[in-house]
């Protein structure tokens, strides 16, 4: 039975939707979503919606958390963690894999569990594996719950960088020079993994960008200039994931384009632009989200180009089978041509993040923003669709 069939009770018909924002996780992503719920949480319409926050700790456990997002920022460049915020140390909250019942329950340990009432769309801010990946939209699908952003298949493509570049090229969009190792690769073959990334450096030229294939918000991204640095590359990108993206720089303007759902289909924001960053190497997390590195915002771009952008924007999120929302990343080479470099179906989602702020600039305000997501999420059932 999908979501959209339950038949309602008198109470839900009477009450606002509850929507659960569920963030942290067990990715090295953890601090920025945990970031990305209290601006939702911030700015979510309270008038419209019940809400209930739900953190997941870096070991997997769903925790009920404090509603107090000014707890769930970056103080001092200290990161927050889902462990500061849940109100118990051992308590954990389970959602029901019974598609007809969408009880949230909070049990502790001696306790007798206590019923949180029932959930009617989840709002999930997770980045990174275990929660942006379709893991998470996995169990939402098998509890029957509706969700905002992508399904499965979308979110798991989304975050293998191999895969979504795959999809990319049969769909004819453009797509840099890359080289992918896979985990059996570098436990069987070391030295012939090293030398088909030298061999790739050779071919395109240094310097190149090692980075884990399937992490977000620049985790584990290193710049390599020549041979001496790849080791260290190689090592930093493991540490987020045994599979390894290899890219060739490619010269030209960092051009950002959201994706948004509305009612009538996909529609693409204003585009915006990524100044080179002069205190660091390349837009890596610390220019994001620390240092806060400002982008232009609508890029400045002539008419055709930012009509291209949003062409192809609109392509991709519908070539990975999106839905709800992306943010897609172009580079504006120096011949004149866009070369997309990947999609991220839950992209930083904080006002000063970049696609709200694309999105507010193209008329549509944060928490506005907020609502149509919600509203996307509950007009489209679970499972096939």
């Amino acid at each position: 039975m999908s979501s959209e069939n339950l038949p309602q009770s008198p109470e839900q018909q009477l009450r606002k939707p509850r929507v659960a924002v569920v963030f942290g996780g067990r990715s090295s992503e953890h601090a920025i979503s945990v970031v990305t719920a209290g601006a939702v949480l911030r700015s979510i319409d309270r008038t419209k919606y019940e809400v209930l926050p739900i953190g997941i700790t870096t070991d997997g456990r769903w925790a009920l958390t404090a509603d107090e997002p000014d707890r769930m920022g970056i103080a001092d460049r200290r990161l927050p963690s889902v462990e500061e915020l849940a109100e118990s140390t051992e308590g954990a909250v389970v959602l029901s894999v019974d598609p007809g019942n969408r009880e949230v329950v909070y049990s502790e340990q001696g306790s007798v569990p206590k019923a949180l009432g029932e959930v009617d769309v989840v709002f999930p801010v997770l980045h990174g594996p275990y929660g942006e990946d379709g893991t998470l939209q996995g169990l939402l699908e098998l509890s029957g719950v509706p969700y905002v952003g992508a399904g499965v298949l979308a979110s798991a493509v989304g975050q293998d960088k191999e895969y979504m570049k795959r999809v990319f090229l049969s769909y004819g969009l453009p797509v840099g020079p890359y080289e992918v190792i896979r985990p059996r690769e570098w436990r069987q073959d070391p030295s012939g993994a090293r030398k088909k990334i030298v061999d790739f450096a050779a071919e395109h030229g240094w310097p190149i960008f090692v980075k884990p294939a399937r992490a977000g918000s620049s985790m584990g991204i290193t710049k390599v200039d020549a041979l001496e640095g790849l080791e260290d590359a190689i090592e930093e990108a493991q540490r987020h994931d045994p599979k390894i993206l290899v890219e060739s720089l490619l010269r030209g303007r960092e051009i950002e384009c959201g994706v948004l759902e509305f009612e009538d289909g996909p529609r693409a924001s204003v585009p915006a632009e990524i100044p080179p960053v002069t205190s660091h190497e390349f837009y890596d997390f610390e220019a994001k989200y620390i240092d806060a590195a400002a982008g232009l915002v609508p890029a400045p771009l002539t008419e055709e180009e930012t009509a291209e952008v949003q062409r192809l924007a609109v392509e991709a999120y519908d070539a990975v089978s999106c839905e709800g929302l992306v943010r897609a990343d172009f580079f504006l080479t120096e011949d004149g041509g866009f070369v997309i470099n990947e999609i991220n179906t839950m992209p930083g989602f904080t006002p000063i993040s970049m696609y709200p702020r694309m999105w507010q600039e193209s008329g549509v305000g944060y928490a506005e923003l907020i609502d149509r997501l919600i509203h996307a999420a509950l007009r489209r059932p679970t499972g096939l669709r």
